[in-house]
């Protein structure tokens, strides 16, 4: 079950895209994103159990939290700079 929306949170709604777009989309919008925010990033795509948090310790981000809910991938990505 998904925790409530928090008043930090940005809501990334990227079903139905495939590798690479969740993750490009998803750096995009940390830019706007800002420090100590969370981004959620929602996904179909089930490669992105690697590709996302592989991406947040690339960039030095934070992975909060990684649920599956049905079919939809959901992470939590605070950043940090």
């Amino acid at each position: 079950m998904t925790s409530p929306r928090q008043p930090n949170e940005t809501v990334l709604d990227l079903r139905g895209l495939r590798c690479p777009q969740p993750v490009l989309r998803a750096k995009k919008a940390m830019r706007d994103v800002p420090i100590g925010g969370i981004l959620v990033v929602q996904c179909t795509d089930p490669l992105t159990v690697i590709d996302i948090p592989h991406f947040v310790n690339q960039t030095g981000h934070a992975l909060s939290g990684q649920e599956r809910v049905d079919d939809v991938y959901i992470y939590r990505i605070v950043r940090r700079h």
